[in-house]
């Protein structure tokens, strides 16, 4: 890679990202399911007001997480990917370790805009698995690091659950800050990076001719050839329909779970282990679908998932208990699992040598506007509409996003 010395072996950085990755995405999982419970610990009341502040509390996050994104993407290509998975876990652990100490709504929305800010160790990771991969290895590693990312998901939500029940939701937040500490330290100690970073002609005559660049004009001059390819475009536009139709339901499935079990079952538990469930199967996805891409191609695996997830999404609409939506919940993850790896990998194929940086912090923003737009979208669906409608409305999305993806994504070559 252009910028990365040979003497960087990408496999043991990939070993030691996969593993502070899967750490750090647990400690996330530990606490973000049960954010709309937390909410109503806040003093929140009123069925419609706590599901449109669980929808709040998802969106404030991920607005600041898609204004920072081009920026901290912008700042990797310059200084380094290692530095910025360094920051997104350093800075979680702090913030997210003093929402246990929120008092009030407003003081955990101001805490949870600085977690979207301060963190995004997924990009960060990708970012720096793709610089650092041979590019006919791109989709096996990401497959790996997605892998690491769902195995995360579904363990986090169960320790959580069983915190939860034990010692409360604050608890939750600080065995987050917890963890995630000790996944930036293994970051610090056992990734190694070699990295000089490619300047582009314009950059190097204002350098000789004594002028800096601002940072406003860095980013957009990085931004520019991003935003030109139709190629990467049409995968962040897929990218995007995928996204909102999963996080449409991050206020909704606690809710939902809450009203079809007994009044007496344990709602954090079920609710960790169906998150897990989808997290296991989408662990398995990853990784299966990932290494097939590498062989056939990722359009037709992406095709292929999306429509699965629209299939499996429409009978969720019904489900009456329990086991029925754990199922149901574990095949869309399989599904999600085969379509986060196929566009990763594409992302990686399709972003020109150094620029890596800028191309998944533009997906960072991508990602945010769907945190944003999913979790408002399903807040107002459920309030307005019901609980089960959401269901729909995310396999409308996923088959939208199918559709997308057999018209306007470019055939890749399998190697």
């Amino acid at each position: 890679m252009a910028n990365t010395g040979a003497s960087v072996s990408w496999r043991r950085n990939l070993a030691a990202i996969w593993f502070t990755e899967l750490v750090a995405i647990a400690a996330f999982a530990v606490a973000v399911p049960f954010l709309p419970f937390f909410v109503q610990e806040l003093g929140v009341q009123g069925e419609r007001e706590v599901r449109l502040w669980a929808g709040l509390v998802f969106s404030t996050h991920a607005i600041a997480m898609g204004i920072c994104g081009p920026i901290w993407g912008a700042l990797s290509d310059r200084y380094g990917r290692k530095v910025m998975v360094e920051r997104a876990m350093f800075g979680g652990a702090v913030v997210i370790a003093m929402i246990g100490w929120a008092q009030n709504i407003g003081q955990f929305m101001v805490l949870r805009a600085l977690w979207g800010g301060l963190t995004g160790t997924i990009t960060a990771a990708t970012t720096l698995v793709a610089s650092t991969t041979p590019r006919e290895r791109v989709g096996h590693a990401l497959g790996l690091l997605q892998m690491a990312i769902y195995i995360g998901s579904s363990t986090g939500p169960l320790l959580g659950g069983v915190v939860a029940d034990a010692f409360g939701y604050r608890a939750t937040f600080w065995v987050t800050g917890a963890l995630l500490f000790l996944a930036g330290l293994g970051v610090l100690i056992f990734v190694k990076e070699d990295f000089d970073p490619i300047t582009r002609p314009a950059e190097k005559k204002r350098v000789s001719d004594g002028e800096g660049l601002g940072l406003h004009r860095r980013v957009w001059g990085q931004l520019a050839p991003v935003l030109s390819s139709p190629a990467v475009l049409a995968v962040l536009g897929v990218h995007l329909l995928a996204r909102t139709g999963t996080h449409m339901m991050a206020p909704v499935l606690p809710l939902f779970i809450q009203e079809i079990v007994p009044a007496d079952a344990r709602v954090a538990f079920l609710t960790g282990l169906i998150s897990g469930a989808s997290g296991a199967l989408g662990a398995v996805g990853a990784l299966g679908l990932g290494r097939l891409g590498d062989r056939i191609g990722y359009r037709g695996i992406l095709i292929a998932c999306a429509a699965a997830a629209a299939a499996l999404y429409v009978p969720q609409f019904s489900a009456g208990d329990p086991t029925t939506l754990l199922f149901l919940q574990a095949g869309t993850g399989l599904a999600m699992g085969g379509i986060m790896a196929s566009l990763s990998a594409s992302l990686a194929r399709l972003s020109p040598p150094g620029r890596q940086g800028i191309v998944y912090g533009v997906e960072g923003t991508v990602i945010s506007i769907a945190h944003g737009l999913g979790p408002a979208l399903g807040s107002v669906l459920m309030a307005w509409v019901g609980l089960r409608m959401p269901f729909l409305a995310a396999a409308i999305l996923f088959a939208t996003a199918g559709i997308a993806a057999a018209r306007s994504l470019p055939r890749d070559s399998p190697r």
